[in-house]
């Protein structure tokens, strides 16, 4: 049985995900000298604290960890709630402080234990009818389990986190045989309320961002002024970069903040094009491998669960890589397993042991296929 599960575990996922990690530590090292590298001895830290929870949460069979899942959604619903009446941190109240210098934040752990309560919440659901999840009630009792710890995020106010739970959620109905009409309807919806929310809905500084993204310059020594210098880093580097430890926006303080939200600049700045392109590519064969492992997962659990968090890694990828480069609004999403961040790292890494936990237990006749 050990042997089988060794011998059916995607491998690819893992090796992907290490390589993003020791890219970011060396985009660190860079980007923290003036500092005494305290973010990237941090990064080092988080990642020992990583290795035994990814150890548990891939032999630890993922079905059993599912059963468990309410409870743990219970937890993060208050921690969630709790975390509203902390001190603000750059304008939102997202972390809890443990020490000076270690920090929690609920919402990014929050993600794994919501995409697997929803899953398992969907079979039930579909225990003896597919077509179950497109009865009214039942999508409104999926949208509520989504819908809570939603709007607590929001409230932080973290939308970034927020776009990952309702592209993870979209991603889970679609493979759970949502009908057609309802995707329809949702578009509609959308496009006919997207100006009423942006008018009235939304904050004054979501608008800023909104407006800023369609135009860094009407503010570009206030709002405008880090999507400008991320622009100004990666152009810098062109092919082959500026050199390590060599960037002028990076070393000169330009970018800001260059360790989570703008890591990938520093990376295209003092690495170049190839090594930028390079990433991108690793983040789609990680995540075209999570797609499937959701395809071949031996159970609909296992599919949802994996597509859910195939979805909250295309999200991050594609947002923060976007945003760096002014091709989406800046929302302070980190780039996975790069940028600085122990619960996102943390979180991350729990994601791919749950991923390879699922590989592993495929059916060898499904894993030939």
């Amino acid at each position: 049985m050990r042997k089988r599960f060794l011998r059916n575990v995607e491998w690819g996922i893992l090796i992907c995900s290490i390589v993003l990690f020791i890219i970011g530590l060396v985009a660190l090292f860079s980007a923290t000298q003036e500092s005494g590298y305290s973010e990237f001895k941090k990064q080092i830290l988080w990642f020992i604290i990583s290795v035994p929870v990814i150890i548990l949460a891939m032999l630890i069979d993922y079905n059993t960890i599912a059963k468990i899942s309410p409870f743990f959604y219970i937890v993060f619903i208050v921690l969630l709630v709790g975390v509203l009446f902390t001190d603000p941190v750059n304008g939102a109240r997202s972390w809890y402080e443990i020490t000076d210098t270690l920090k929690f934040q609920p919402s990014e752990l929050a993600k794994i234990f919501i995409i697997m309560f929803l899953a398992t919440v969907i079979v039930r659901i579909q225990k003896n009818n597919k077509n179950e999840i497109n009865r009214i009630s039942r999508l409104l009792l999926v949208l509520l389990i989504v819908g809570v710890p939603l709007i607590l995020i929001i409230l932080q106010p973290d939308y970034g986190t927020a776009m990952a739970f309702i592209i993870a959620t979209c991603l889970m109905l679609f493979a759970a045989g949502i009908d057609k009409k309802y995707i329809i309807a949702v578009l509609l919806i959308l496009a006919i309320s997207l100006p009423f929310i942006y008018l009235y809905a939304l904050p004054e500084h979501a608008k800023t961002r909104i407006q800023v993204f369609l135009n860094p310059n009407i503010d570009p020594r206030g709002a405008g002024y880090n999507i400008i210098q991320s622009k100004l880093a990666i152009g810098a580097g062109k092919l082959f970069g500026m050199g390590l430890l060599s960037g002028n926006q990076t070393q000169l303080g330009y970018l800001y903040p260059k360790t989570t939200d703008f890591i990938f600049s520093v990376i295209g700045e003092e690495l170049g094009f190839i090594f930028s392109a390079s990433i991108i590519a690793l983040y789609i064969i990680m995540i075209t491998k999570s797609i499937y492992v959701a395809k071949t997962a031996k159970n609909d659990l296992g599919s949802y669960i994996a597509i859910g968090i195939a979805g909250i890694f295309l999200f991050h990828m594609v947002e923060n890589i976007g945003m760096t480069m002014g091709l989406l609004p800046i929302t302070g999403v980190p780039l996975p397993f790069v940028s600085y961040g122990g619960s996102s790292m943390l979180t991350n890494f729990m994601c791919i042991a749950i991923l390879l936990n699922i590989s592993g237990r495929r059916q060898k006749t499904i894993f030939m296929n």
